[in-house]
């Protein structure tokens, strides 16, 4: 793999929202993010300035979003880890019973699936997630569509195991409907 993991930079919010109109255009999209490429167009430059910065604090305290940078500086793919504390609640209307990390907005572009970017983009979000001492973080979650087993496989194979619980998505006309169902990883 010759690409750099790393964190994003505050200045790069234009290539945060490249990289997200990307995989909002993804033909898994619909099963694989909570919102349309037309949602997500619509967002001024600030909303992606805030994207990169955590500044928003729209979901958990503090927000870690990683990137795949190829060596000719574009970016292949991307993961965003969420701090959730206890007591907060998520973008799907749950209350998190204790401090945990989420996973969202994972992506990966098509042509480099299958090279371990995935597993190193997820490793470096757990990596970041294990080091922090406030709040220490127990296990990382994510969510993922019923109706997504590529998903679902790539996630057990990095060592999320289902944790029984789901989320009904109906209502929701940015997505499929269905259930999105929740995985984890605990502290190693």
């Amino acid at each position: 793999m010759n690409h750099v993991i790393r964190a994003v930079r505050p200045d790069e919010w234009a290539k945060a929202k490249d990289i997200r109109l990307s995989s909002l255009q993804d033909p898994a999209a619909p099963v694989a993010f909570l919102e349309t490429y037309e949602e997500a167009l619509a967002q001024p430059d600030a909303f992606w300035q805030e994207w990169v910065t955590g500044a928003s604090r729209r979901h958990g305290t503090r927000v870690g979003q990683f990137i795949a940078e190829a060596p000719d500086g574009t970016w292949s793919g991307t993961v965003t880890l969420l701090i959730e504390e206890a007591g907060d609640m998520d973008f799907l209307g749950a209350t998190s019973e204790r401090a945990q990390g989420h996973l969202v907005g994972v992506f990966v572009r098509p042509e480099q699936r299958g090279t371990g970017l995935l597993g190193a983009l997820v490793d470096a979000a757990l990596d970041w997630a294990w080091s922090l001492e406030e709040p220490r973080l127990a296990r990382v979650r994510l969510h993922v569509h019923e109706r997504n087993p590529r998903a679902q496989a790539a996630y057990r194979k990095l060592g999320f195991v289902p944790t029984g619980k789901s989320l009904p998505l109906e209502g929701n006309r940015s997505v499929v409907p269905g259930r999105e169902l929740e995985l984890v990883i605990n502290r190693p």
